[in-house]
């Protein structure tokens, strides 16, 4: 539980560094993100060789706000699991061969499951380096300017501000648990009902407790978002750039270009 605070710390932290990545517009961000998403998963499930191109885009972003790569790998370790495991099965359902390297048939899907895992790491890059260099305050300003219901921003801005709060709880329940049950490893499953119980029960106070104060100083079912920063010339031309790379290279294959010329 120390740790997961830790890393919540540590993303607020990230994203107030400095760096020309971190002084963009959170909207230009935000729709070269949806952008990117977008045209990597519009790619055929047999199109390998074009989304390898699109590797570029990130890691260069990475290395401009200072970001190393392994800071995301290791931050959704938990999630880039799942996200490999997506097409484990394509090689068992799908076995024709389209082509052959030396010895070695290469079946449609390998190629498939392949390209299902490249989607998945690109979309995760991509998505952390928008929170990894975006403060969420500016990120919730920019989804309310584009005309997101409000009552959806004020979920997603308090779900995030408080999953701390709940992660708190859920430690201190924790500790009070392993003191009662001294060199036990984990919680036993006779307690898991009575233990999910009691944190949605402290969970329900403790988010009283929030409301109140949040009546206290003011709140009327409308956040105030913090103030984001002008959308400028050199926003625009960042968003426009990156959507003119996102579409020459969705419409030629620039690894397949390069091999090509590599051969002659």
């Amino acid at each position: 539980m120390e740790q997961a605070l830790a890393e919540l710390g540590q993303m607020d932290e990230l994203a107030q560094l400095s760096s020309p990545v971190h002084r963009l517009n959170a909207g230009a961000k935000l729709l070269s993100t949806i952008a990117f998403i977008a045209v990597v998963l519009s790619f055929d499930k047999y199109n390998l060789s074009g989304l390898i191109p699109f590797l570029l885009w990130p890691v260069l972003l990475y290395q401009i706000s200072g970001i190393p790569v392994r800071t995301c790998f290791y931050r959704l370790r938990m999630v880039l699991p799942l996200v490999l495991a997506v097409g484990l099965f394509n090689p068992v359902f799908d076995r024709q061969v389209l082509f052959r390297v030396g010895g070695f048939a290469v079946s449609g899907g390998v190629i498939s499951m392949a390209t299902l895992m490249l989607k998945g790491v690109l979309c995760l890059m991509a998505s952390f380096l928008l929170v990894a260099t975006t403060p969420f305050d500016s990120l919730c300003a920019s989804l309310r300017k584009m005309h997101v219901p409000k009552t959806m921003v004020t979920l997603l801005l308090l779900t995030y501000r408080y999953v701390g709060v709940m992660t708190g709880e859920l430690a201190v329940m924790t500790d009070a648990y392993m003191l009662r049950a001294p060199g036990q490893k984990g919680i036993h499953i006779s307690a898991w009902g009575s233990f999910l119980g009691q944190l949605l029960l402290r969970s329900m106070d403790r988010a009283q407790d929030l409301y109140s104060s949040m009546l206290l100083r003011g709140y009327h079912h409308h956040f105030h978002y913090a103030a984001e920063q002008p959308f400028g010339a050199k926003d625009a031309l960042y968003l426009g750039l990156s959507v003119l790379l996102f579409a020459a290279l969705r419409c030629v294959n620039a690894a397949e270009l390069l091999g090509s010329a590599v051969i002659r």
